[in-house]
């Protein structure tokens, strides 16, 4: 059998009718060689649904309905611009399917709490788009057969953060992925399904790690992950200024950047290729034809610039014991139970005798419930409105350049890796 390829076009590449002839483009390259094309929502239509998903929570009927007026017009004139004929008349009458699916989501009374509707609502995102693109990518020629990801992927009920089931997943998609019947498939990223068939996500940005799960239960030969950026680069150039592209960047230093908040790949979608040796490549949609980067393995050290990362709309937390005794392991492991019970991301930590402090992000109603619980034994003081600035390989010139004059809250620096909560800007 010839090699699989995996393929992921982000929000931004399938953002609007154009995107997805580009993308079609860079398809038809490849029409006569395996591949899995994973394909995320269409651009901010994620943050529309979550918009939406608020509006329907606090009963806001008006806000509601525009909201998802503007939803539905938005991909049905992306689908009237790119099919005609038969094949427009075929597809709007699914997305209306689909719309009504989606309507009777929002008929009901949310009584299941927030993370479950969150993942029966917003998982249609990347429904409606995949729908859209595959119609289109067979309009154009190109047979494409499209999979539900909620098929594919076995999760448990963690409700936006869905633990995956590998085992399982591995044999629904030896199944489903045969590449006789088809050598071009397409599927959904960011979501899965449990047993009994409800929806679930596998966290923001979690296309990614579809991807590198599907890649890793294939055998795929490689993974590329198309982005409207030439490759990693050592920082966001919307925020910082004088970026520079990384050619080469270990499974190692990978897994540091995204654990550090680099938004260039999901946190999760390491693992599953390095297990394997899976080399992801990072390329632009815009200009398909540049080399982007390689992340792989190496048994060398490569040296780095510095890379900056920053994660915005952060919280650092201080507990204290009400009876001022030491923070002790005991003490320690209550603290991450209760954090952990209300899946609160702690992405850094700081202890002294009688205080301990995280940062945290700013997701109030995780934190908030988290808080409560914590106050019964700890005196709690926290400050909002921050950012978490990672250095990678920083230098001293480099913290004084973005750190000078900032006021700084709390401060670690290890060999390689110098990070500061400090207010926004």
């Amino acid at each position: 059998m010839k090699p699989i390829h995996v393929f992921k076009f982000g929000g931004a590449s399938v953002r609007s009718a154009e995107a997805i002839r580009n993308l079609a483009q860079i398809v038809r390259k490849y029409k006569d060689e395996n591949l899995v094309i994973v394909v995320s929502a269409m651009a901010k239509t994620t943050n529309a649904l979550e918009a939406l998903l608020q509006h329907w929570l606090n009963g806001e009927t008006d806000a509601l309905n525009q909201k998802v007026r503007e939803i539905k017009s938005f991909h049905m004139g992306a689908a009237l611009e790119l099919v005609n004929g038969n094949s427009a008349h075929i597809l709007i009458g699914e997305l209306e399917v689909l719309f009504e699916q989606f309507d009777q989501q929002l008929s009901g009374t949310p009584t299941k709490g927030y993370d479950f509707h969150y993942d029966q609502l917003v998982s249609f995102g990347e429904i409606f788009s995949t729908r859209i693109v595959s119609h289109y990518l067979n309009f154009e020629g190109i047979p494409t057969r499209l999979l539900d990801a909620r098929r594919l992927l076995r999760t448990d009920t963690s409700y936006r953060e869905g633990v995956v089931d590998e085992k399982t997943s591995g044999l629904l998609c030896q199944r489903e992925f045969d590449f006789v019947s088809a050598n071009i498939y397409l599927t959904q990223g960011f979501i899965g399904g449990t047993e009994v068939g409800t929806i679930t996500t596998l966290g923001r940005e979690g296309s990614d790690y579809t991807a590198a799960l599907l890649a890793n239960l294939l055998g795929a030969q490689d993974v590329t992950i198309w982005k409207d950026v030439e490759g990693v680069l050592n920082a966001d150039p919307k925020i910082f200024d004088s970026t520079c592209k990384l050619e080469f960047v270990s499974y190692q230093e990978a897994i540091e950047l995204a654990y550090c908040g680099a938004q260039i790949i999901h946190p999760k979608t390491i693992k599953p290729l390095q297990n394997k040796r899976i080399p992801l490549y990072v390329k632009s949609f815009i200009n398909p034809e540049l080399p982007g980067t390689v992340i792989a393995h190496s048994d060398v050290v490569i040296k780095l610039p510095p890379v900056l990362v920053l994660k915005p709309k952060q919280v650092l937390i201080t507990l204290s014991p009400r009876d001022f005794s030491f923070v002790i392991e005991d003490c320690l492991s209550k603290i991450f139970a209760i954090l952990y019970k209300h899946r609160v991301k702690v992405n850094m930590i700081h202890t002294s005798a009688i205080n301990f402090s995280i940062c945290v992000d700013d997701e109030k109603l995780r934190m908030d419930a988290a808080l409560e619980e914590l106050r019964s034994d700890y005196m709690v003081r926290y400050n909002s409105n921050l950012e978490l600035l990672t250095i990678r390989h920083y230098t001293a010139e480099t913290i004084e350049k973005y750190i000078g004059g900032r006021t700084v809250y709390l401060q670690q620096r290890t060999r390689s890796t110098a990070r500061f909560v400090i207010d926004a800007r």
